[in-house]
């Protein structure tokens, strides 16, 4: 069973509403990008479909995932207080908001009005990014995590950035650049920038937290590697697609992919090392490793020889729901952590050693979390490979087998904060816990 790590000081974390609201949000958003994606595999969903399930999938569940943890969890390895949370509170809102008028304006082609949700996205990112710089920048010396982590928010607002220059462009547009490069380099800012960025800072501290293992020097090398070579292959690579450069894009790909390697090697040795029973997050971060790994081998020599193509922008053609695999597994294995692990900090920590207290991982429904784990892995699996071979049927069941996992995972976590923490969402206490006052 997984415990509260001993090095891990909760006492300066903000009110557990907070990254609570953001995690349902998100999943709430997860559950919608499912069922649109499934309408658009059927021909049935209307408007610009495809480009509405993205960005439910990557900002609603993705980047609001990435905002409540960072929002959560920064203060706590920090050991520093949230610079506010008013404005954590007010980041969710923005971007809920913006987001779900984004979305109704795509899919009932209403564009004109797509620059003022755009906006509000934007105006919510910013205000995440200046509320987490202003709190990382009360914690130096910066460890890696907290590098990772600054890194991302630049990576945060340069992309809305552009994001919002897409959305005017619906109307009219701002700049004489080509749209196609302004798609590129804002899909390789958020994927590769924002998203995987403060995944992998993340990571290094959770596989060696709750694996109960350290980083030999090997590991510290390879990190080095990846800290100082990704972000800049990240800032070249997109870049080189904005202004259609293809030799740096190309040295900014090769950089990239560099630094995925070290960090999936470096993965793979603290989860081999791990000396703990393995947790629904730990098999998902077994399974993201493997998953990685294929996907930067793959895409080396497509991005190498053809940087700026317009079907490898996020990898190789046909590895575009590989990548997106790589995300789901990360993102849920850590949900599955995160949520059971705040909420029983928040309700049951201060009885521990007074009464019989249920365990971390007592908290979800393991029956949930291994139908879930097979549904994922296998219809993200038959996705992955009807889309390498082109074959549609196979392509469409997976779709549709990932959709009920990832439907599955949403009803355990929720059910987590129904039954151990409901008044959290409405800003009430917890069992004599204040969860959201300043």
């Amino acid at each position: 069973m997984a415990t509260v790590p001993s090095d891990v000081d909760t006492t300066s974390q903000p009110p557990l509403a907070i990254p609570l609201r953001h995690f349902v949000v998100a999943l709430a958003f997860l559950l919608l990008g499912v069922v649109i994606g499934v309408a658009d595999a059927l021909g049935t969903a209307p408007g610009l479909t495809r480009l509405a399930h993205l960005h439910l999938l990557l900002v609603g569940f993705a980047c609001l995932t990435i905002a409540g943890a960072m929002t959560q969890f920064v203060p706590v390895w920090s050991g520093t207080a949230l610079h506010s949370r008013r404005l954590a509170r007010a980041q969710l809102w923005l971007v809920a908001s913006g987001l779900a008028g984004f979305v109704a304006a795509l899919l009932t082609s209403r564009l004109a009005v797509v620059p003022l949700f755009g906006g509000l996205l934007l105006v919510g990112f910013w205000t995440f990014a200046y509320n987490l710089g202003r709190t990382l920048a009360t914690a130096r010396p910066l460890d890696v995590t907290e590098r990772h982590f600054a890194a991302a928010l630049g990576f945060f607002i340069v992309l809305t950035a552009l994001g919002l220059t897409l959305a005017v462009g619906f109307v009219m547009p701002l700049v004489e650049l080509p749209r196609s490069n302004l798609v590129a380099a804002h899909a390789t800012l958020a994927l590769f920038g924002a998203v995987l960025t403060t995944i992998f800072g993340a990571l290094y501290q959770l596989v060696p937290m709750f694996g109960q293992t350290e980083l030999d020097a090997l590991d510290h090398a390879l990190q080095r590697v990846e800290t100082a070579a990704y972000p800049i292959g990240v800032v070249a690579l997109a870049a080189g697609r904005l202004l259609a450069h293809a030799p740096l894009a190309r040295v900014g790909a090769a950089l990239l992919l560099a630094g995925v390697l070290a960090f999936v090697v470096v993965l793979g040795r603290r989860l081999r090392d791990a000396r703990v029973e393995w947790t629904p997050m730990l098999v998902r971060y077994a399974l993201l490793a493997p998953a990685m790994l294929c996907w930067a081998l793959v895409t080396a020599p497509a991005w190498l020889r053809t940087p700026l193509a317009a079907d490898a922008t996020v990898g190789a053609p046909g590895t575009g729901h590989l990548l997106a695999m790589v995300l789901v597994l990360v993102l849920v294995g850590t949900l599955y952590h995160v949520v059971p692990f705040l909420v029983w900090v928040h309700r049951y920590s201060d009885r521990l050693g007074f009464e019989a207290v249920p365990m971390i991982d007592d908290l979800y429904d393991d029956r949930f979390a291994t139908a879930d784990l097979v549904l994922v892995a296998g219809g993200g699996t038959l996705l992955v490979a009807g889309e390498w071979v082109g074959h549609a049927v196979a392509r469409a069941a997976g779709g549709v087998v990932l959709a009920v996992g990832l439907a599955v995972f949403a009803t355990n976590v929720m059910l987590v904060v129904w039954r151990h923490a409901p008044e959290s969402l409405r800003g009430g206490a917890v069992d004599g816990v204040d969860a959201d006052l300043d």
